[in-house]
This record gives structure tokens, sequence and C-alpha cells, in this order.
């Protein structure tokens, strides 16, 4: 339970890998806080850790993970603010050491570190009876990747019960790092079915950061955000009735309001009704929001049934090269030099045979985004012709992105500033495991 019986305070320090860290700063430094997480694993994200991993048995956990640490361990350790963060991605040992060496070089003390493992199960899906929910087929041994299930709240709520300053994870779903400091604040049993719905509501307005005060909101004219440049990153306050006020430190940019948390409330949720985690399958369908102050919004109303039997696991594997090539032509005619371009690059791909399973044609400015819906005014004074094929073989990759650049000198006129790129593909499917199969552990160590 908070101090005093307040309300319980948990910041969002990160809502993705690369996210920016002095709003974290910020909310450490003044948001009072008594929980901070950072989410930073997308989906393809652990299967590239898992690939760095590969290389460097001590690589495979989120880059920015020293300097967020660096930021804002020692204030957190002064505070007595508990992190929690899913930056172990593929390697949380590795991560947690990282952590503590950080700890070290910086004078602290008494400082544990929990290490939550258990979703990595690569070698069971690669050589079991699993088949991919989207295309029904068995996966490929020799093109897994990675295969890691989505933990949910229990591991994190054992390692705060064993007394633990930061939390280090791999594969948890985006809630649950919220869902746990919140069942352990207020002794909620993790099948008190509403409570749990409530708490990953809580969670899921979070999750994503500076989503929720105004940053993916914002739309000049339409959807106006104040000091944006500076957009703070959100904090709950969660009583033990299970109410939840949305709000920022006071005087940091953006804005929460209703608008701000309904957009969120709907993001990634194909059923508002049934929001399945590995906590609870939450109901949303009768959320009710109301301001309560500037840039506090009251949010209530969540359930939730029994959690599934099933956990979700998100499978990475290599499918193929990209090939790449992109130049630009500019003055008048720009646009039908470039589109006589792409007819050259591809009739010149028919030519020599290259098989693609899909090539794309773009002038990024013009239609790349929509295609032939895109409805132009006037005629543009420079366009940038983006030439993208998916080939088998790395060398008919090179071929796509050649094949671009050598219009250089083979027509039509004009072309400039031609650059390539090639890249592996790294397709990520889905599958289902029992919850039984699937066994997390926690180890602590001490600083």
């Amino acid at each position: 339970m908070p101090p005093n019986g307040r309300p319980l305070r948990i910041g969002c320090g990160a809502g993705y890998s690369n996210d920016r860290i002095e709003p974290a700063v910020e909310l450490v430094e003044r948001g009072d806080l008594d929980y901070i997480v950072f989410e930073c694993l997308a989906e393809r994200t652990i299967a590239l850790a898992q690939q760095a991993k590969a290389r460097d048995p001590q690589a495979g956990f989120d880059p920015l993970l020293r300097l967020r640490m660096e930021a804002v361990l020692a204030s957190c350790h002064e505070r007595g603010v508990t992190l929690i963060t899913n930056m172990g991605a593929a390697n949380p040992h590795a991560a947690a050491g990282c952590v503590r060496d950080v700890a070290r070089r910086a004078g602290l003390t008494g400082l544990t570190v929990a290490v939550v493992t258990g979703d990595d199960v690569t070698t069971m899906v690669s050589g079991g009876p699993y088949r991919s929910i989207e295309a029904d087929e068995p996966f490929d041994p020799g093109s897994v990747v990675s295969a890691n299930a989505y933990l949910g709240a229990d591991p994190i709520v054992e390692a705060i019960a064993r007394g633990a300053d930061v939390v280090i994870t791999g594969r948890v779903a985006d809630p649950s790092l919220f869902v746990a400091p919140i069942l352990t604040a207020f002794g909620w049993a993790a099948d008190d079915w509403p409570r749990v719905g409530q708490a990953t509501l809580a969670g899921h307005l979070l999750e994503c950061a500076g989503q929720v005060t105004g940053g993916y909101f914002a739309d000049p004219g339409v959807k106006d955000v104040p000091d944006i440049h500076r957009l703070g990153f959100p904090l709950a306050e969660i009583t033990a009735g299970g109410d939840i006020v949305v709000t920022k430190v006071s005087g940091s940019g953006g804005v929460v309001n209703t608008a701000t948390c309904t957009e969120q409330l709907l993001y990634e949720v194909h059923d508002p009704a049934a929001y399945v985690t590995p906590d609870v399958v939450a109901d949303f369908s009768r959320v009710t929001m109301e301001a309560d102050g500037p840039d506090r919004v009251r949010v209530c109303g969540a359930d939730g049934r029994p959690r599934p039997e099933m956990l979700k696991v998100s499978v990475g594997q290599h499918d193929g090269w990209i090939g790449e090539g992109q130049i630009s032509y500019g003055g008048p005619g720009a646009v039908g030099r470039a589109r006589l371009a792409a007819e050259v690059v591809a009739g010149r791909l028919a030519l020599v045979g290259l098989a693609a399973t899909d090539v794309r044609y773009d002038l990024i400015g013009l239609d790349a985004l929509h295609g032939g819906v895109s409805r132009p005014v006037g005629e543009p004074y420079e366009v940038r012709l983006r030439v993208a094929a998916r080939v088998k073989t790395e060398a008919d990759a090179w071929r796509v992105a050649r094949e671009v650049e050598s219009l250089y000198t083979n027509g039509p006129a004009g072309g400039g500033g031609a650059s390539t790129t090639v890249k592996p593909v790294l397709a990520m499917r889905s599958t289902l495991l029992p919850r039984s199969a699937v066994t997390w552990r926690v180890d602590c160590e001490s600083v």
C-alpha cells in the first residue's frame, strides 16, 4: 500500500525501444512516483535482439538500456522508485549485469535487481507440432529465429515481493508490466478478474508513453497540442478502490484529456469487450472517462473474465530478402521521367528473369502511401522513385538495387542522389502454447 493510503503513482518512462529519455528523468524527479515502467519491446524487437545475441552472447538487450539507467537509476534509488522494464529482450541476465554495473559506477548500494526469464520457447516451437496462426502451417525449424511467449504479471509480482528495486524482463505483455505493481500495492488477488481488468486498463492507457499525452494525437488545426516539442510522459494515480486518474507532470508539454485517453483506449484493441492478455480477458466496453481538472482524466468501468489457458507466442522467421533502390528527379517533367525510370527497371528485371514475390514502384511524395488513390494538385517539381522487391536470395536483392543505381547513366535524364539498400526479411508470426508448458523464473542479485 502506498504511504498514508494515498493513490499509487506509476509513470511510463518509454513507449518503445528508441523513445526519448528526458521525459523519464522528468517523471522520476518531479512525478512523486512509486514505480516507473519502461515498455520497450515491440514484436520484431525481440527477434532482432535474438540475432544480436547470436552474434555476441553479452548482447541481445535494449541498446539504450545503459543510457536510460545512467539517466534515472540514481534518482530512482534516492526516491524509492521501483523500476520495471522489458528492456532485457533476448538476454535479461546480461541486461541485469549492465544495470548492476551502472549502479556500481554510480556508487549505489543496497540495490536488488530481479531477472524474469522463461519466455524464450524457441526450442519448443521450432521442434514441436505448433502451427502459425496466420498461415495455418507448421514452422520450418531452419527459419525460426526466435519464439517468445507473452508472460503476465505473476513473475513481476514475485520479484517485487522479494524486494526488487529493478525488475528486468524479456517478453511480458505490455499492460502486465503495470498490472503487477497495482496488484502488489493493494493486495488484489490474481483471480479477482474485475480488478485485474481495471489494472489492465491502467496499463493499456500508459504503455505507449507519449501517445496518451498528445503525441500521436496531434493534428495541427484539428487537434492542437501545446508545447509538443517537450512532450511530458504520463503517470497514473490508482486508488485501492480501482479508480484511475491519468495525468502528467505539471508544467510539462502535451495534453491529457478525454480525447487523448479515448484514442489510446482503442489503440491495438480488436474487441474492447474481450481484450485478451495473459492476466485476464479484459472488458473495456463500459469504460467511462471524465475530466478531473487540467490534464487529469478519471477512468473507471473496466471489467474482466478468467485469463486464457493458452499463451500467445511471437515467432520471428527468416523470410527472404528485400532489395531497394531510390533515385530523385527534379525540374520540369520530373514525374514523367521518374515514371519512365520505373518502367526501365521493370523491363530490366523481366529481361534478366528475376523472380520476386512482391515488387513496389513508388513515387515518394506522389503515390508512395496510397497508390492510385492519391490525387495530387498540380505537377510536383521534384519526386523520388523507390523500387523495392522481395526475393529469395541476397544476390537477387542486390540485383534489384543495382538496377536502380544504373539509371544514373542509362537514363532517363536528370536522375541523382541514388541510394541502395539490401536487408534480410524478418517475418513475425504467432502461435499458441498451453500456459502449463511455459515455466518462468525469478532470480535476484544485489549490489
